[in-house]
């Protein structure tokens, strides 16, 4: 049975979200609720999957790239102005301009500097720099970015091939894979048994307001994990995250793709195995500001 996420308001349950979440440590699937196996797309709780051949390329120290830099390729920023202007600098060392970037322009952005992806295209655009590529077009499957480098370090990791899929793309424009639930938490799990993705963790658990942002959950669970827990968010309700002291990683899907219960079941999941961050979902308030209502996690 998946986590069920109820929203009250007053002494009513207005909505309920069901939430599929499998945990993971070196035997496989260690706690599930709901279906630890269901097909997702990842969207960008598989950044940090994605940016590992920027280190084992040895991209990042050809352009010597600093650990906020690196933590910032594994980003869904909130495009504030420390956000920007590291955008900006790393283009700079590229020899690039923010033209180079294929991420779109979020509609409440002037460019594509502050799109939430731009840190990981960066990261994409090094690589390409590095290894010599045409960047032209990187964010296509059959560039030579995606299909020989990051696609395969996908597979590699979340143990699956893509070969009989047809791609969906992501908001950045980025192919994106389905991805068994109990793999995108093993590639998470993973990152921790090799030194690129030992670095890319450390990172984020260091800079977590590279990694999102002023009031985010991603931001703040970090900084109250003290190193112990990094995570990631994705659209449509995914959340992905691990705990390398501990051996473990989780993966998260909100079955209706609401962004609140996969923030809630987070929560209450890192709660649940003991990691102890002190960290609850914000209560519902209206437009004053008075509380009306909460999330409520229950597993029944």
């Amino acid at each position: 049975m998946p986590l069920i996420v109820d929203v009250t308001r007053g002494t009513e349950v207005e909505s309920r979200h069901e939430v599929d979440v499998v945990v993971v440590d070196s035997t496989g699937v260690r706690q599930s609720w709901g279906d630890p196996n269901r097909g997702v797309l990842a969207r960008s709780s598989l950044k940090p999957i994605q940016a590992v051949p920027l280190i084992e390329s040895g991209a990042a120290e050809a352009f010597g790239l600093t650990e906020t830099q690196i933590a910032l390729s594994s980003a869904s920023h909130n495009g504030e102005q420390g956000h920007v202007a590291a955008v900006e600098a790393w283009l700079q060392q590229l020899g690039l301009t923010g033209d180079a970037l294929e991420c779109g322009t979020e509609t409440d952005t002037p460019d594509a500097r502050h799109n939430n992806c731009s840190g990981k295209h960066c990261g994409f655009l090094t690589v390409c720099r590095h290894l010599g590529f045409d960047h032209r077009g990187y964010i296509h499957p059959d560039h030579r970015l995606q299909h020989d480098v990051v696609t395969p370090m996908v597979e590699e990791l979340c143990g699956l091939s893509t070969a009989d899929q047809t791609p969906s793309i992501d908001g950045c424009g980025i192919p994106v894979w389905s991805i068994p639930l109990s793999g995108l938490a093993m590639g998470w799990l993973g990152l921790t048994q090799r030194d690129a993705g030992q670095r890319i963790l450390a990172a984020m658990a260091a800079h977590p307001w590279y990694v999102a942002g002023t009031g985010r959950v991603c931001t703040r669970v970090m900084e109250s994990g003290g190193g112990r827990v990094t995570v990631k968010t994705g659209a449509e309700g995914v959340f992905a995250g691990v705990a390398p002291a501990e051996g473990m990683a989780w993966a998260i899907k909100a079955r209706d793709g609401a962004r609140r219960a996969s923030e809630a079941a987070l929560l209450w999941l890192v709660d649940e195995l003991g990691l102890d961050i002190g960290i609850q979902p914000d209560p519902l308030t209206n437009w004053a500001g008075t509380e009306v209502g909460e999330l409520q996690v229950r597993t029944d």
